[in-house]
């Protein structure tokens, strides 16, 4: 029978923020993951990867302290945190000092979203290192979002995300949430929240070039050649315009300017672009107008491709055009607790650009696409060091080998990340972070794209062993260490506590509360901060309302804050106070969807395919998880396959690359259309499982010369191949 101590926090793994009841032994280790049923907004739901948290946070493949590698002979060995900072302190400034900051990359993974540790302290880190050369996997995910909401909104993190639980009509494309939980739209159990959806009489309408499991939950599906959905919500909004149907509710510019946009792609045009019939485009158009409420929704399937960012921009464009945005049962806008950044200038890009290529930067970053690039083409600027932190770009991000190359030459690479895997093995300094159940927990990032107001705070469930440093305190120890400061703690948490009393002290004086500090409650300074925050926000006791830490600690189970209400105007940025329907970088993008309208179709075009039981390429060291349907299989049409007379392996090449693997003919796809999942490719990986399992990386196929223009997103989706038999 079960024995043990029953504990609860937030699910660290996506972006449904499910909450958790942890079971763990006397020597704490995890016995049991359940649903948090007492949680107001997960309400008990729980997918394999959150039943998983255990075997991830005991994993014998994961590291336990710090490893340096020996050059000559490319194997890590154990090291101490001193000895592991002591080296990156001797190294990044005299590599700095001989060759300038510009020659230090910079990589950030999807995980540091997720953590306490990132919200708050990997911008310190950022600063520390001081180049231009900042990468991360929102150019490969949802950059095009990001552009395109700071450019209509003024604000790149103010993205609206469907009101799901009161909407009448969903338009869905590109998106897979019954695998993916949802993304840029945290809404744990988005699968119950559909099927809520469908039983109060709304329609789901899914658009996507598989069959997926949510296209099967939907009212209805439609298939779509991959990377034509921007054609396709140009067919609407032309479909709005000609019929009268447009009923704009919120204050705009630039109406006009998307009326002469959109003349070119009539139904008819598009329809021969998308494979979506010309009278299907009218009747969508007709009854997103005609519902009572509806919200239209596209993700990463349509953000990874030629068109991301118009895509996106069409996507609030239909919004807006409908009467949706910003109103319930439409696309809205969360209102998370915490005070965050609240820019002061309207957001733009290209403040500067790559070295290479000239690839404009985008909130702060550069487009990962240029990193193998910018790592290999000699000449001033060149990057001669990196430092990652919870990424794998080797597999996650374009031209994969490529990049492994890039990163087996480099002068001098430093890794915070829990495994050796396909980019750490060059690292010459890991250091790895605690167990999941040893951070704390507050999704800074997430909960502003809630589809309804929560707040919830985790405490560490398990303490740190002596000697071992937090995730907060490797970040604060590494940032001194990459500019050759004091690195060495000399107390109880001092730097980090150093740190957060620079920060609470400048918030303070800019609500001009300097006398409030003593106020501040938490165990440590990281908890007195978020207290601020809490204070600070929406919600908070110094703005009106109740909410601080203690209203979070008295309610473990987290803190319902009503649904999404009405924000804008008071949510804007952008120089005039109204909605920029019209943005002149994405209208001047129009020009060149216009000139693919006739350009010919490729015999097979790639696409990514997400699953259940994965999170890119860092659960898959997790034996429960690489079971079942998560395999890394081509699927096909089986008249293609027949046609092309597949039997068990297909070589597929593109102008990157060649892979060969196995063949998973189903019909749940269209013709002319291949999938491979993303984040396998794990021959020779130090990770056991995952070496087991090791499937291909797809991004061997993906071209990185070639990216959305306005946001630089890498494109992994509608990549032409040609498929043959092995």
């Amino acid at each position: 029978m079960e024995t043990g101590r029953t504990l609860l926090r937030t699910c660290p793994l996506c972006e449904a923020v499910c909450g958790l009841e942890i079971t763990l032994d006397a020597e704490d280790r995890v016995l049991s993951v359940r649903g948090d049923k007492k949680d107001p907004f997960s309400k008990g739901f729980l997918c394999p990867k959150g039943a998983s948290l255990g075997r991830l946070d005991d994993d014998p493949d994961r590291l336990t302290g710090p490893v340096i590698r020996d050059r000559a002979t490319g194997r890590h060995r154990r090291a101490s945190w001193d000895e592991a900072l002591d080296l990156i302190a001797e190294s990044m400034p005299a590599l700095v000092a001989e060759h300038g900051s510009q020659a230090v990359g910079m990589y950030v993974g999807n995980p540091n979203a997720h953590t306490v540790a990132g919200a708050l302290y990997l911008p310190l880190l950022i600063r520390a290192v001081g180049t231009k050369n900042l990468f991360s996997a929102s150019t490969a995910d949802q950059m095009p979002k990001q552009v395109s909401s700071g450019l209509m909104f003024g604000d790149p993190l103010t993205v609206a995300v469907p009101d799901l639980d009161r909407t009448d009509h969903l338009l869905m494309l590109g998106a897979n949430p019954l695998e993916s939980n949802g993304s840029l739209c945290t809404a744990p159990d988005f699968p119950g929240r559909l099927a809520a959806l469908r039983r109060r009489g709304g329609r789901l309408v899914v658009v996507d070039p598989r069959r997926t499991r949510t296209a099967k939950l939907a009212d209805e599906h439609l298939f779509i050649r991959p990377g034509s959905d921007a054609y396709l919500l140009f067919g609407l909004v032309n479909t709005l315009f000609a019929e009268n149907l447009t009923d704009v509710r919120v204050p705009v510019d630039g109406l006009d300017e998307v009326r002469a946009a959109a003349a070119a792609f009539t139904p008819a045009v598009v329809a021969a672009r998308t494979g979506v019939p010309a009278e299907t485009v009218v009747r969508l158009a007709r009854e997103l107008a005609a519902a009572p409420s509806a919200a239209v929704y596209a993700r990463i399937g349509t953000c990874t491709a030629e068109f991301g960012t118009l895509t996106q921009w069409l996507v609030d464009v239909l919004n807006v055009l409908t009467g949706n945005l910003d109103r319930p049962g439409g696309a809205m806008f969360a209102r998370p607790a915490a005070l965050g950044i609240v820019r002061s200038k309207p957001f733009r890009t290209g403040r500067w650009h790559s070295r290479v290529r000239g690839l404009p930067e985008a909130m702060g970053e550069i487009p990962v696409a240029t990193l193998a690039e910018e790592i290999t083409t000699p000449g001033e600027g060149q990057i001669r060091a990196m430092v990652t932190v919870a990424g794998n770009p080797v597999l996650s991000a374009p031209g994969g080998a490529r990049l492994a190359e890039a990163f087996a030459g480099l002068d001098f690479m430093v890794s915070v990340d829990r495994y050796v895997n396909e980019t750490t093995r060059h690292a010459d300094v890991i250091l790895p972070p605690p167990r999941i159940a040893q951070s704390p927990h507050y999704d800074f990032a997430l909960l502003g794209f809630a589809v309804r107001n929560y707040a919830r705070y985790s405490r560490p469930l398990v303490p740190l062993a002596e000697g071992q440093l937090s995730e907060i305190e490797i970040l604060v120890r590494l940032a001194a260490a990459v500019t050759g400061r004091e690195h060495r703690d000399n107390g109880p948490t001092s730097q980090v506590a150093a740190v957060d009393e620079l920060v609470v002290a400048g918030m303070l004086h800019k609500a001009g509360l300097a006398d409030r500090r003593p106020e501040l409650i938490g165990d440590d300074s990281t908890e007195q901060r978020l207290d601020l925050m809490l204070r600070l926000g929406p919600y908070g006791e110094w703005n009106g309302g109740a909410l601080n830490l203690a209203t979070l600690l008295d309610n473990p189970h987290g803190v319902d804050l009503g649904p999404l209400t009405p924000r804008l105007p008071e949510a804007l940025r952008t120089a005039s106070g109204r909605v920029d329907l019209a943005p002149a970088q994405l209208l001047a993008d129009v020009a060149r969807l216009r000139a693919g309208i006739d350009a010919p179709a490729p015999e097979f075009v790639l696409i990514g395919r997400r699953h259940l039981r994965s999170n890119n390429s860092w659960l898959h060291n997790v034996s429960t998880l690489v079971s079942g349907s998560n395999t890394c299989t081509l699927q096909i049409h089986p008249a293609d396959a027949d046609r092309l007379g597949l039997d068990g392996r297909a070589v597929v090449s593109s102008a990157a690359g060649t892979l060969t693997v196995p063949v998973e003919p189903t019909e749940s796809i269209m013709p002319g259309v291949v999938s491979l999942p993303h984040g396998w490719g794990h021959d020779g990986s130090a990770q056991s499982v995952a070496r087991a399992h090791a499937g291909v990386n797809a991004n061997t196929l993906t071209d990185d010369s070639v990216v959305d223009v306005p946001s630089g997103n890498a494109i992994f989706n509608g990549v032409p191949v040609t498929v043959r038999p092995a």
